[in-house]
């Protein structure tokens, strides 16, 4: 960016401060206590997300046979709301009053009504919650990843969360008619899954379908999407798509998804952004990162058994340390996709659309790499529209984020398009000017005459101020999304 001139930082905007966005973050497991929230209440809403994801805890709620103890879970749905962010509920998961399964295992992780009984008192108490939250919290869940063995221990059936589907909806509306169903929570992206869910006639009773997406490369995303949404469609076309858990971790030692790759805070960064921009390019209600800090996994914990559950993941925008039990203590330190987070719900808060624009990559020979740019069809490219008038253009190079970082250049062509141009990192939220040295208004055009003279006229003389026409020359490209933009799409600071 050395040959930008910086003019200002992306401003920051808290949660209470935006009136509604497609952006959220994970605050789970603390049915599981895995952290203190009070430390992190004042972090998450800073950052300016709008939906936060918690899980309602059976087993932590209702501990002797029809009474509910809802203290906790109503200091972390007041705490929320009071700071302008909106609570969505999974409803998880199951209580070791009802399965023999369910006691041994912390959590009741995985552990879905199976008897008549359980399924009674399962409604019963999701009824009890949704009647609790009513005018707080609109949007509840059906359990969390039931397509995978972790929270599907006596082995997956789309067929079987289908009926929990059904028999959950029809207690969420007993407590509150006006409150919204989300049927999915789908980690695997397996059709056949889903096909068996829908079928039986869960669809019906559904307003949103959430998928969760742990992918390292999210360049294939958008085509999974599509069949995943269509199929959803097929059945109802009214149903929501959201992605409810997206996210990677920030060291290479974490359990959970994507363990074991060599993640740093920079990667955990580009992930965040490209992922976030992929899902806007999927046209998803809302998309929600995983997750506000470090936490453990405690998806296969034992009761009584501390070591069984001490598996810490490092996906989150805070950092943490832990105590003998496991929890996540500490000061909870912003990590790099801390301010990554914090540009996104920034530049994207509000409307905003997807926009086909006038803008097209170029490719030419650069001095800044002493060779030839790529070519338009090895980089990702986004365009986006407000009302205010203003537009957006996002691209960057898919690369694969453990084996290659990409700083090259690119020609961008645009025209039409109003207001002056800026340079948006996204990852830091420093935003540009592009020097006029970098930038082409038109171009020098020959006029041949009957007998073949050939005259040039300059580029000063052909330029048109109408056209809004403008070609960046050798502008920067890197292996996250950059953010070209016209007129007051981003605020400054």
């Amino acid at each position: 960016m050395e040959r930008l001139k910086k003019v200002g930082d992306v401003k920051k905007f808290a949660s209470k401060e935006i009136d509604h966005s497609r952006l959220g973050i994970g605050f789970e497991k603390l049915d599981r206590m895995a952290f203190d929230p009070e430390n992190a209440y004042d972090k998450v809403a800073a950052v300016g997300v709008k939906w936060v994801r918690i899980q309602s805890g059976w087993a932590r709620t209702e501990k002797e046979k029809g009474v509910y103890s809802f203290e906790w879970l109503d200091s972390i749905v007041d705490n929320l709301v009071d700071r302008g962010l909106k609570p969505w509920i999974c409803l998880c998961y199951g209580n070791g009053l009802y399965n023999e399964r369910a006691a041994k295992v912390f959590g009741a992780v995985g552990c879905p009504p199976q008897t008549e009984e359980e399924r009674a008192a399962w409604s019963r108490y999701v009824t009890a919650v949704v009647k609790r939250y009513k005018g707080k919290v609109d949007w509840y869940e059906v359990w969390n990843e039931p397509d995978g063995v972790w929270c599907w221990k006596h082995g997956p059936s789309g067929a079987e969360y289908g009926e929990l589907v059904k028999l959950t909806a029809a207690a969420v509306k007993r407590g509150n008619p006006e409150a919204k169903v989300i049927g999915g929570s789908q980690c695997m992206f397996s059709m056949e899954w889903l096909s068996a869910m829908l079928a039986t006639g869960a669809a019906a009773v559904m307003d949103g379908y959430t998928y969760h997406n742990y992918l390292a490369h999210e360049e294939i995303l958008p085509a999974m999407v599509r069949a995943l949404a269509a199929l959803v469609h097929w059945y109802n076309p009214k149903i929501r798509i959201i992605q409810g858990e997206t996210g990677t971790q920030s060291r290479s030692d974490g359990f959970g998804a994507l363990r074991g790759g060599a993640w740093t805070q920079l990667k955990q960064a580009k992930f965040m952004a490209r992922h976030t921009i992929t899902d806007f390019q999927n046209n998803v209600m809302f998309s929600s990162y995983f997750s506000c800090l470090d936490m453990m996994e405690a998806l296969n914990g034992t009761v009584g058994d501390t070591a069984s559950y001490k598996d810490f993941g490092y996906f989150g925008i805070l950092g943490a340390d832990f105590d003998e039990n496991g929890k996540a203590t500490g000061s909870y330190s912003p990590k790099l996709s801390y301010r990554t987070l914090q540009t996104l719900s920034s530049v994207f808060r509000e409307d905003f659309e997807l926009a086909d624009l006038p803008v097209y990559l170029g490719c030419e020979r650069s001095q800044r790499i002493l060779g030839q740019e790529e070519l338009a069809s090895h980089f990702t490219q986004v365009g986006f529209s407000k009302p205010n008038g203003s537009h957006a253009f996002a691209y960057w190079k898919p690369t694969d984020l453990m084996t290659v970082a990409f700083d090259s250049t690119i020609t961008i062509h645009a025209a039409a398009l109003p207001g002056k141009p800026h340079l948006v990192d996204l990852l830091d939220g420093n935003v540009y000017e592009i020097p006029d040295s970098m930038i082409q208004r038109s171009f020098a055009a020959k006029k041949i005459a009957l007998d073949g003279t050939v005259t040039m006229i300059p580029e000063e003389q052909t330029y048109d101020p109408r056209l809004n026409f403008y070609c960046f020359h050798q502008l920067p490209v890197r292996d996250y999304p950059l953010l070209l933009t016209f007129g007051d799409f981003a605020d400054l600071e």
